[in-house]
């Protein structure tokens, strides 16, 4: 895991075309701002661990299952 100090107001970019900027920091929270082209998704953690899980429960894999076939699609 890359981790980056940055203060308000100050960015950092992921490839060319993603960029990621502190807004505000207040406390222990810290408010971002994500540029990034139209096609490209992003989610919270949660939410992406969610959309994920109920993609592996409709396909009807356990999550034993789920990573063997990960395992093997590599």
């Amino acid at each position: 895991m890359l981790v980056l100090t940055r203060k308000s107001d100050e960015s950092f970019l992921i490839g060319d075309d993603i960029q990621v900027t502190v807004l505000s920091i207040r406390g222990s929270q810290v408010q971002l701002g994500v540029k990034a082209p139209s096609d490209v998704r992003i989610y919270r953690g949660e939410v992406h661990d969610r959309i994920k899980a109920e993609n592996i429960s409709s396909a009807g894999l356990s999550t034993e299952d789920f990573s063997i076939l990960k395992e093997k699609v590599k």
